[in-house]
């Protein structure tokens, strides 16, 4: 290390410019993580909190320092206490593997099949949770339902979300290509703000893309409309080619496959 060192383009160019993607691609990743939280609201109040901090010791406001500097420990332990969900998530995020890791290569995925099967559920207005699983496992909410562990198709799908079936009311997981359990349940989401027109299967979707990078998609029993929930957000009443697309993009699906799938899902409808 010490030669590199002592070559003036290394030290002087490389070890500057490194120095500085680095630390762009970290602000980066982390601003990524803030914004699909709440916690971008914590880091407003520090900024303001701060700069309140700063006018006041440039002018010497000794009293509002002095204040300030008595409140710090209280407000630092009171942040913890009140955005505990948020900074929970951030570092849940950071320890999925996802911070530094870009786009990896397509997987085989029935994707049309699903969209099919959810075009149906919103025109008969069944409800429908269909949670994919990502790089976060969902093992505690697999051995909530029923395992089934069989191929994806949209008959099983429409059959499941019957309302004569003891499984309509949970939600199906999707791994690895595979339908693997169904009548699962979901946490619901801890958000203050959430719409009361959402109702449980909504929250339930929220709830779970708050604290794991899993794709939730979401049949409204009352209006029809299919929602995606992930990152923790939750994009309401979307156009089947909208719903296509995300998923797509969300789970890496190659395009092919999808043509293969929609084959069979199309003769189903016919």
């Amino acid at each position: 290390m010490n030669l590199f060192q002592n070559i003036w383009v290394f030290r002087e160019v490389i070890l500057p410019a490194l120095d500085v993607l680095l630390l762009s691609v970290v602000i980066y990743k982390g601003y990524q993580i803030l914004v699909q939280t709440r916690a971008i609201q914590l880091v407003k109040g520090a900024v303001l909190i701060v700069s309140m901090y700063a006018v006041a010791y440039f002018l010497n406001l000794r009293t509002f320092v002095w204040i300030l500097n008595l409140l710090a420990p209280s407000l630092v332990i009171g942040i913890a206490i009140i955005f505990q969900p948020e900074l929970r998530k951030i570092f849940t995020r950071i320890g999925q593997g996802r911070f530094l890791k870009f786009s990896q290569g397509r997987e085989a995925f029935p994707l049309d099949a699903i969209v099919s099967a959810a075009e149906v559920l919103a025109y008969r207005k069944r409800g429908a949770l269909i949670v994919f699983v990502r790089r976060v496992g969902q093992k505690n909410i697999i051995e909530t339902g029923t395992r089934i562990n069989g191929e994806i198709s949209s008959p099983l799908l429409l059959t499941i979300f019957s309302h004569d079936t003891a499984l309509h009311d949970g939600a199906v997981i999707v791994e690895d290509g595979r339908l693997v359990s169904a009548g699962c349940f979901l946490p619901l989401s801890e958000q203050l703000d959430v719409r009361r027109s959402f109702g449980t299967r909504h929250r339930a979707a929220l709830g779970l893309v708050e604290e794991s990078d899993a794709v939730v998609l979401v049949v409204s029993e009352e209006t029809g409309a299919i929602s995606l929930a992930y990152d923790g957000n939750l994009f309401y009443d979307l156009v089947l080619e909208d719903v296509r697309r995300t998923l797509a993009e969300q789970l890496d699906v190659d395009d092919e496959d999808e043509l293969v799938a929609d084959e069979g899902a199309v003769a189903f409808e016919e």
